[in-house]
């Protein structure tokens, strides 16, 4: 009988403190601060993203179907739309098509680089309702490949210095401004930009690329729009999976082909995914609006050293990106085999594709999958891989400037740091600075997130006008 009462008192203690640590998980008082408005003029930022957009700036591994001579009109085209920056900075070119403007200014201390690409993905013209490269204005949007990926960031850049250049503005810090050709193949330019800040002992005190947005109906239980700051992303493996055999007529067959033994080593890798790893960019993601989310959530998130196993057995079921946040993914995207319908192949091969937290590795996450599968004939060979990102610092001055400049543009997002899931030319920073982060100054719906590298991408001026706004916020204060 005492002991029934034991376990129950016990029981009672249990809730008792989940629900206390519930109750006390509630946003930290934020002291308003004094918004000053910026001017923007929406129409012409438009036409000046316009002109970019007309240059075809299609990067390509293979350089025979890279038009050249369009790469280098849209960097003349920058002298001209924006005359002051060109007077006031020194242009470098580096790497294959890298540009690095210099601003100098009243201190080298702790200087601050703004990033964007200039090249686009390939575009299936016959899927667009608009040409791609034409530049149309309709119904206060702006179509064309690179309007969101990411030639409207890097007119936000040059936008915000132009208009500061022409009220006398000089920064505290050096403002470097720098952009490359080729980031969707990931090109030499970044790395080339890197190598030559090194040599020069360029430490910067804020690095910013592109990365999350502000997005709504982004977090469980969270209502409000959240602003996505990256101060991390993951590694990318592109793995094959191949088996040899003896090939002959299907008209009698082994007991195991090549492509069932390959079929199954696939089903028995899927059946067991990574374990979850709780990463400082997700936990901190959590701790952030785990506070603002519904009372149930809020129940998980303060109480993850108990709740750990069902929050990773939700983000199993949902898959996509709560998922991704909290393990190493794979995803077979490609396989291969015969030519003949009635023939065994003599060679069968799959491939996928892994997105790898922080605390693994290219090399752990190929000998996790070599167990899983479980089957040593299996040849696995690399095809290009790189590990995960430096993780980026959440305080200090650089991460203060930006969540400050982020919160008085978007005043009703929730700002907050997160994983990045894909690769950007932020990666390479990581070597000379623990302040490099990830974010895309854009509100965007879930189907504008979808036109990135999709069909008929497209920005709503409005939406560009804030992108203005902002880096003009975040250089007054750098």
């Amino acid at each position: 009988m005492w002991w029934i009462l034991g376990v129950l008192g016990l029981i009672v203690v249990f809730i008792v403190i989940l629900l206390i640590r519930t109750l006390l998980f509630k946003p930290p008082a934020v002291e308003a601060s004094k918004i000053e408005e910026v001017a923007v003029d929406t129409v012409a930022v438009g036409e000046r993203l316009a002109q970019m957009i007309r240059c075809k700036t299609v990067s390509s591994l293979d350089e025979s179907k890279v038009d050249k001579g369009e790469f280098e009109k849209f960097r003349a085209l920058l002298g001209e739309l924006y005359p002051r920056v060109h007077s006031a900075c020194e242009l470098e070119r580096l790497g294959s098509s890298g540009i690095l403007y210099t601003l100098k200014g009243l201190s080298s201390a702790a200087p601050v680089v703004f990033m964007a690409h200039y090249d686009v993905v390939p575009v299936d013209q016959a899927a667009w309702a608009k040409p791609a490269f034409d530049g149309i204005v309709e119904d206060g949007a702006l179509w064309g490949r690179g309007t969101l990926d990411t030639k409207a960031t890097l007119c936000g850049v040059m936008e915000a210095a132009e208009n500061l250049l022409a009220q006398g503005f000089v920064p505290q810090n050096d403002l470097y401004f720098a952009f490359s050709g080729d980031e969707e193949i990931a090109g030499d330019s970044a790395p080339a930009i890197v190598d030559e800040f090194e040599k020069r002992g360029v430490v910067p005190g804020l690095v910013l690329d592109e990365g999350g947005a502000v997005i709504g109906g982004v977090f469980p239980g969270v209502s409000q729009p959240c602003a996505l700051i990256g101060t991390a992303e993951k590694g990318m493996l592109d793995l094959e999976i191949s088996l040899e055999g003896k090939g002959g007529h299907a008209s009698t067959p082994p007991p195991h082909t090549l492509v069932g033994q390959l079929a199954q080593a696939v089903t028995r890798i899927e059946a067991k995914p990574f374990k979850s790893r709780l990463t400082p960019p997700v936990a901190t993601m959590f701790d952030t609006l785990g506070r603002h989310s519904s009372f149930v959530y809020r129940l998980i998130f303060a109480n993850l050293w108990c709740f750990s196993p069902v929050l990773d057995a939700i983000c199993r079921k949902q898959g996509g990106e709560l998922n991704a946040m909290m393990r190493t993914t794979c995803a077979f995207t490609m396989m291969g085999a015969g030519t003949a319908t009635n023939v065994l192949p003599s060679a069968a091969k799959i491939t996928a594709n892994l997105r790898i937290i922080g605390g693994e590795t290219t090399e752990s996450a190929i000998a996790y999958l070599q167990m899983r599968a479980g089957d040593p004939l299996l040849r696995f060979e690399s095809i290009y891989g790189m590990n995960p990102s430096r993780i980026s610092v959440t305080e200090g001055a650089g991460w203060e400037t930006l969540r400050t400049a982020v919160a008085q543009t978007w005043t009703n997002a929730l700002v907050s740091p997160y994983l990045m899931f894909a690769c950007s030319d932020s990666r390479h920073y990581g070597r000379i600075s623990d302040r490099v982060y990830r974010f895309s100054a854009m509100e965007l719906s879930k189907a504008e997130l979808g036109m990135i590298h999709g069909h008929n991408e497209r920005i709503p001026l409005s939406t560009l006008a804030k992108t203005v706004e902002f880096y003009i916020r975040l250089m007054r204060s750098c």
